[in-house]
């Protein structure tokens, strides 16, 4: 897999410029921009969580932590993080744990943390292990213009 389709039909539908960054198979996000030679700070970690009312994507650095307490508090929901089951039901196209931070391509609500900032060029996982996917700061601001932005991370890093 090269990204995901319906990631791919989206970007392209927006009309949104973008290359692709191959690199060694890898677990986590924040690997994989080790693998790429990317910078944590610019690589875009989504996280699914759902709730009563079901689910978003907390997307935020790979250098950083998610604050769960300080995200519920924002969002006035319970949280907790989707099991493998839901986010394959949410993402199908996608290998668990490199899910993308576009959630409008998968009618997912996205909540983005500040701390990605004006960011002039951003990476995120396209949907496998192996692929990072690298859009404009402007271009990644376009495809989650949806979203809500609020500090909600700490840095880990």
């Amino acid at each position: 897999m090269t990204i995901a389709n319906r990631l791919r039909e989206f970007i392209d539908g927006k009309g949104i410029s973008y290359d692709t960054v191959p690199h060694h198979r890898t677990s986590t996000s924040r690997q994989s921009a080790i693998a790429a030679h990317v910078p944590g700070s610019i690589m875009a970690k989504s996280v699914v969580v759902h709730h009563e009312l079901g689910y978003a994507l907390a997307v935020v650095p790979s250098t950083h932590r998610i604050e769960l307490g300080r995200l519920q508090d924002l969002m006035d929901r319970r949280l907790g993080l989707a099991s493998e089951d839901e986010v394959v039901s949410l993402f199908g196209d996608c290998d668990i744990g490199a899910v993308p931070p576009i959630g409008a391509a998968y009618d997912v609500p996205v909540i983005l943390d500040e701390s990605l900032g004006n960011a002039a060029d951003i990476y995120f996982e396209g949907g496998d292990h192996r692929t990072l996917v690298h859009v404009s700061g402007k271009d990644f601001r376009n495809l989650t213009r949806d979203a809500r932005q609020a500090r909600f991370s700490h840095a880990a890093y």
